[in-house]
């Protein structure tokens, strides 16, 4: 497979970033502490190269419909300006990714656009299948995240350091917008003020931002960030501590939570399947016989959270037991820099998932102790 690399490669290699391979692209794993880079989140603000992520603009008279029907929500309910999350399934119900839908304004013709944003790994694949399944209505499918970079700032200071780079008398676009929402917002950089989609979204479990902007002006943006922000208040971060941050926050990643095996009413998505809307969508049928069936309810495993007894993290893979025997598996554990204990997501038997249920996860031999806790682990102060 060729390596990929995002426009800010070269930003990262100066801040002497090691490098780790995330779906094919060379991404920077940490700078110095992923444990440091993680703290700064929680307590000041970190700067991330989401670059990786695709961007697929559906647009159209029949836009809304054409995404009701390919994924799982329904997506023409939402309203100018906000955002969606939703998953999009084959027709065995299985998950092919969980995406952000973002509703923007009309074209000038009057007819429906929105953006489409997966996850890096299935940029191509959710790209694909969306071409696909155009097919009968009258839209237009684009991809184009080749030419688009993602660049989020999350973190209590998030807020206070955007302000710096917009104009005062668009200060109000940014501190109205709602979470899950999104607004076109100029932003001075290399001394002028370019129009960038900001939206009020992350995968941190802090208020953040996600901005979308041209591969050619990234760079620009990414050093003006940093330049407006004063020692301390923005470190740059890299996947590790991004991995950290959201697992506290208990949202899945896509190839350990969520994968073409599991459904969306295991991993405790079920909300998000709009079985009610009018029409067909694919993978209809079969995620309604799975709900009918109790997937993640009354039959099959669950996805749960798990609070360590002891110091020692699972891990991925890891076998979860009761009583010696095997009633799960862990999809993503380490040790909370938060929170001081080990903390873990697993899929586990649906008899033996209630909040409060002693479990241990089988650690290359000895068994240690973990309870079942409701997820999130951690919540930010309001």
């Amino acid at each position: 497979m060729t390596e990929k690399y995002t426009a800010l490669y070269d930003e990262h290699k100066k801040l002497g970033a090691s490098f780790t391979d995330f779906g094919g692209w060379q991404m920077p794993l940490k700078y110095s502490s992923e444990l440091a880079e993680h703290h700064a989140v929680r307590n000041a603000a970190g700067l991330f190269d989401l670059s990786h992520m695709g961007e697929v603009w559906v647009n159209g008279p029949e836009a809304g419909a054409f995404l009701d029907y390919a994924l799982v929500g329904k997506i023409s309910a939402m309203a100018v300006g906000k955002a969606k999350y939703s998953l999009i399934c084959n027709e065995d119900g299985g998950i092919i990714d969980d995406l952000i839908t973002y509703r923007r304004p009309a074209a000038a013709d009057g007819t429906d656009v929105f953006l489409v944003v997966p996850n890096a790994g299935n940029a191509s694949v959710v790209a694909a299948a969306l071409q696909e399944r155009a097919a009968g209505f009258d839209v237009q499918v684009e991809d184009a995240s080749a030419r688009t970079s993602l660049i989020a700032v999350q973190g209590p200071k998030a807020q206070e350091l955007l302000l710096r780079l917009v104009p005062a008398a668009q200060h109000s676009s940014v501190t109205d917008l709602k979470y899950y929402a999104a607004v076109e917002v100029p932003f001075l950089v290399g001394g002028a003020g370019k129009e960038l989609l900001l939206a009020r979204t992350g995968y941190t479990g802090e208020d953040g931002f996600e901005i979308f902007v041209d591969n050619a002006d990234a760079s620009a943006l990414w050093q003006a960030l940093i330049a407006i922000a004063d020692e301390g208040e923005l470190t740059p971060a890299g996947l590790a501590s991004r991995d950290s941050l959201r697992l506290e926050a208990g949202m899945p990643l896509y190839g350990n939570e969520l994968s073409l095996q599991d459904d969306p009413f295991a991993a405790g998505l079920g909300a998000v399947v709009a079985l009610s809307k009018e029409g067909d969508f694919v993978g209809k049928a079969a995620l309604a016989a799975k709900k009918e069936a109790g997937a993640g309810s009354t039959s099959g495993r669950r996805l749960v959270g798990l609070k360590g007894k002891g110091r020692r993290a699972g891990r991925a893979h890891y076998p979860v037991l009761q009583d010696g025997a095997t009633v799960g598996k862990v999809t993503s554990g380490q040790p909370s820099p938060t929170l001081g204990y080990p903390i873990a997501m697993a899929y586990v038997d649906v008899a033996h998932s209630a909040p409060g249920t002693a479990l241990a996860i089988d650690l290359r031999g000895k068994a240690e102790p973990f309870e079942v806790v409701d997820l999130p682990f951690y919540r930010r102060a309001k």
